[in-house]
């Protein structure tokens, strides 16, 4: 089997790089709903030329969908979508339910690729999406070999994973931390990369550094092991990234794909070297195979490096202006051998972390007077000494390829005027004549380890959400233990949003267990989850978590349509667009949502962050924000969590209004403290605001831009 190799195109120069290299597919986006806005991307006429061009040398073109969309924005969803239908590309690649809920309805001959974004780490993650047509899934990037060997014997879907690029500190899918800093949120394509930024470090020693920038991924040297898995595509990420970049990645994968076809093990040998000297030029970061090879690595974060890419070449040591220009005076880094040239493109980073801004040289010159190497360079007003300088593109080595989209872009076809249809959200009707089966309206209050239960008992909630963590099933095991001071019908257990394939064997033993216990009510928050019920589902409940965002009426179809008896509404949600995803259509389903009116927000899940050992809990950015690491279990995710809490409880008068009858009071992070539980449940009782706290996007919503 012939293993495609992705390629990004965020430009028609990267176009040109990807296909001139060899590239098999290519994966691009059009000017709104892909997870790279700030990308050049395509516009219509430019996307019709290159389809065209793409299919007539017998390459594949991938279109990225791969957003949430708001409610407010169904018609031009459906609009894009109808307008790609009459297209037909090889396939989209989409992120929302709601989009693969349209997909399915209306626009079925169109090919399904699931985004890395849906958080997609099991075989039982993949095998639910293949029941709903979807042909390929995007595998989220921190799973190691042993769990793609074992995602491959479990699963007939095409599976595709990333071999090169960037990375993310937290797991795929489950970041909220740009959208918590300001409404720019990742799942919209707005991430303000907040892994890369500078932070300092609180306690006993104050120390900064970017804690949680990672390296870029490599797997170059691995690719026989990924051929051997039955892999189907390798995708490179960069639709940021330049031509160069593009065509020297492609250049060096390609190269070893054709080796591994041909099976000459000395020829394999060769070729992995030759990539590996071909990548040492792509101007990016440090290199790590990332969980490959091991699910407990920890050499991919990079504290010392800042976040951006490129060589560094020095420091900026004094500044002069010389209207319209302003230069800056560089001492260089005299290890390299490299002086940048006028046309050179450079990144210029701010020394307090500020702020970063790429800048094409309009001149650069050696200035002999000064010891050591140092070089004059133009630069962009608001950059200044002490700021560093990288260099990211050469314009010597810059190679031209043949366009593929001819001169004439002039799209014949663009996106029509119409309207969305309806759809309709049909939560689980079956019998409610149990209590254990029963959802009271009222106030549930979720917390993270058992010890909390017995805290949050004094305010009589009408439920109880547990996280099912590692620590808490065995607790729950262990006969031994005192008994918990809620009844198990009053419990929920809530399930980890991160589902990878070396937890499915545990899980699958364990939730039968918890069933022949008495617990029947259960939060899922990832697609694989709900088949871990399928033999239950007579005695069980489950309510779809708020990591299954559902931020639109189609996505809130999907998710009912497995089988849900119920939906927390997402931790980004805001207040118009909760109102008009449950409009008029949809009205009499309030009282089945659960509402989250304070929540310490995890705005980062990381994998493996407790092996790291960076030796704090707290640290601040910056703008003066506070935030903690949470994990007191090394076998489970960690989160980064902020100071400042969401908090809307004392909305709820007007949510009872409205007609919902569910609210959560999210208590999950750092061990409670009854003091702080005691004032929470009065500002409830009395719809007080809380003091210090943050409305998150109820108030102002997603950042648009406009």
């Amino acid at each position: 089997m012939s293993i495609e190799l992705l390629a990004p195109a965020g430009s028609p120069e990267a176009l040109n790089a990807a296909v001139g290299e060899g590239a098999d597919a290519v994966y691009l986006g059009l000017k709104n709903f892909n997870a790279r806005i700030r990308s050049a991307n395509f516009t219509y006429g430019q996307f019709e030329a290159a389809l065209h061009s793409i299919r007539r040398m017998g390459k594949k073109t991938y279109v990225t969908v791969n957003t949430v969309f708001e409610q407010r924005e169904a018609d031009r969803i459906y609009q894009l979508l109808k307008y790609l239908n009459s297209l037909c590309p090889d396939a989209l690649i989409v992120q929302d339910f709601g989009v693969l809920q349209m997909l399915k309805k209306e626009f079925p001959r169109l090919k399904i690729h699931a985004s890395t974004q849906m958080n997609i780490a099991s075989a039982r993650g993949a095998n639910a999406l293949s029941k709903h047509g979807v042909s390929r899934v995007v595998l989220a990037r921190e799973l190691c070999l042993e769990e793609l060997r074992g995602i491959r014997k479990e699963t007939n879907m095409e599976l595709e994973v990333f071999v090169h690029g960037a990375l993310c500190v937290s797991v795929s899918g489950l970041c909220l931390f740009s959208s918590y800093l300001g409404g720019k949120s990742a799942n919209r394509g707005m991430c303000t990369q907040a892994c890369r930024r500078l932070y300092s470090r609180t306690g006993i020693e104050v120390k900064s550094g970017y804690f949680f920038s990672p390296a870029d991924l490599q797997l170059l040297e691995r690719l026989p092991d990924i051929a051997a898995v039955g892999i189907n595509s390798l995708k490179i990420e960069g639709r940021m990234k330049s031509a160069d970049y593009t065509g020297a990645v492609v250049r060096a994968y390609r190269m070893v794909l054709d080796a591994i076809e041909q099976g000459n093990e000395e020829q394999i040998r060769q070729s992995i070297s030759k990539g590996e000297q071909i990548l040492k030029g792509d101007f990016a970061r440090n290199k790590t195979t990332f969980y490959f090879d091991s699910e407990n690595n920890t050499d991919w974060l990079y504290p010392d490096q800042d976040g951006g890419t490129g060589i560094y070449l020095g420091t900026i040591n004094k500044t002069k202006k010389k209207e319209p220009q302003k230069f800056a005076l560089v001492n260089m880094n005299d290890q390299l051998n490299l002086i940048p040239a006028q046309g050179d493109t450079v990144r210029l980073h701010k020394s307090d972390d500020s702020g970063r801004l790429s800048h094409k040289l309009q001149y650069a010159a050696v200035d002999n007077s000064f010891p050591g190497t140092a070089c004059w360079i133009s630069i962009p007003e608001g950059f200044g000494k002490g700021d560093r300088v990288y260099l990211i593109q050469i314009k010597a080595l810059s190679k031209h390829y043949k366009p593929v989209i001819s001169k004439d872009a002039s799209g014949k076809r663009v996106p029509g005027f119409e309207k969305a249809p309806p759809v309709s959200v049909k939560l689980s009707q079956r019998s409610a004549s149990k209590k254990t089966l029963v959802f009271p309206e009222g106030l549930y209050i979720a917390v993270s380890s058992v010890n909390d239960l017995f805290i949050v008992q004094s305010a009589k909630p009408e439920k109880v959400m547990l996280n099912l963590n590692k620590k808490n099933i065995k607790y729950l095991f262990d006969g031994n233990k005192p008994p918990l001071p809620f009844k198990r019908e009053d419990i929920i257990l809530v399930l980890n949003p991160y589902f990878p394939q070396n937890d499915e064997e545990f899980l699958s033993s364990a939730i039968p267990q918890l069933v022949d216990m008495g617990f029947r009510q259960f939060t899922v928050n990832n697609l694989g989850h709900f088949s871990l019920f399928r033999d239950f589902r007579e005695f069980v409940r489950i309510i779809a978590g708020p990591w299954l965002y559902t931020f639109n009426s189609w996505a809130a179809s999907f998710i009912a349509s497995l089988g849900a008896d119920g939906i927390v509404s997402p931790l980004e949600n805001n207040r118009q667009n909760l109102e008009r995803t449950m409009g008029d259509a949809n009205k009499s389903l309030r009282s089945k949502i659960f509402i989250p009116v304070f929540a310490r927000p995890s705005l980062f899940h990381i994998r493996a962050y407790p092996k790291f050992n960076f030796n704090f809990k707290t640290f601040s950015d910056n703008a003066g924000g506070n935030f903690s690491l949470v994990n007191d279990y090394p076998e489970e995710p960690s989160l980064v969590i902020p100071e400042k809490p969401f908090s809307i409880n004392d909305k709820i008068p007007f949510l009872k209004e409205a007609g919902y009858k569910r609210f959560i009071i999210d208590l999950c992070g750092p061990p409670l403290k009854k003091n702080d539980y005691k004032d929470l449940i009065r500002s409830v009782q009395n719809s007080i605001p809380l003091p210090r706290i943050s409305r998150f996007n109820w108030k102002d919503g997603f950042y648009s831009g406009d």
